[in-house]
């Protein structure tokens, strides 16, 4: 398992449960305006060693989401500010360039302090 993208989720925006729902969490980094800010997972910007294809599993909260498409924009905005749009709808065409799409599942609060990985299985 090649690990491809590691970092933390430092605190909860209190709006985020909002979205379970809609089967999606926000992330952005520490730089968030604080406008969006409740509505995010605020995570550390860290590095990303290599692509982000479908195929690939997100890895959070000891949880396995298999990736089922990935926009434009993922790879660069997740690198650089720690924004993007996790999708759990199970899409296979990137509607929106800075979401990822995972297979479709129902979703929990993660707590702080949880991590985030995207590897190659």
């Amino acid at each position: 398992m090649q690990q491809v993208y590691q970092t933390q989720i430092k605190k909860i925006g209190s709006s985020v449960a909002e979205f379970l729902g809609e089967k999606m969490f926000i992330l952005f980094g520490d730089n968030a305006p604080a406008e969006l800010a409740d509505y995010c997972l605020l995570i550390n910007i860290a590095d990303i060693d290599g692509d982000i294809e479908p195929g690939d599993v997100v890895v959070l909260s000891n949880q396995e989401y298999k990736i089922t498409a990935v926009g434009d924009a993922v790879k660069k905005n997740l690198g650089s500010l720690g924004h993007i749009t996790l999708r759990f709808d199970g899409s296979d065409t990137p509607e929106l360039p800075g979401t990822l799409y995972l297979e479709e599942s129902d979703l929990l609060v993660p707590e702080a302090g949880t991590s985030l990985q995207i590897v190659k299985k």
